[in-house]
């Protein structure tokens, strides 16, 4: 069985990129959300293996919807990983200091998005 993983990013180009590249040369099934409140509700109904949260969403921030998800007993065991353009120590200590377990900064290079979700769960 093929382990998925929901790829919450609001820009379409970017997430239609990460899902295909996922699927095609990672193998893992996806399933997508465009915000944090859907991000939310597809954590909640499709208990993924791992989601991977943009942290600039157009609704509620990724932190914000990543906080849901960890205060949610039935979503809580599920790790998450930032992936942001946004760029500092101070927002890589605060997404860990929530939970998150770990930090990309855009561009994520495929090996290192491979390398980080095999970290996680197992390949």
């Amino acid at each position: 069985m093929s382990h998925r993983i929901l790829v919450v990013e609001d820009r379409d180009d970017l997430r239609t990129i990460l899902v295909a590249t996922l699927r095609r040369f990672c193998g893992y099934e996806t399933i997508e959300a465009a915000n944090g409140a859907e991000a939310i509700e597809k954590a909640v109904a499709e208990k993924p293996d791992l989601i991977l949260m943009d942290l600039d969403l157009p609704d509620i921030s990724g932190i914000d919807a990543a906080k849901a998800v960890k205060g949610n007993p039935n979503t809580a065991h599920i790790p998450i990983v930032a992936q942001t353009a946004w760029s500092s120590r101070q927002w890589k200590g605060k997404v860990l200091g929530i939970g998150m377990v770990d930090y990309l900064e855009k561009p994520v290079s495929m090996e290192l998005m491979k390398a980080t979700i095999e970290k996680f769960i197992l390949p």
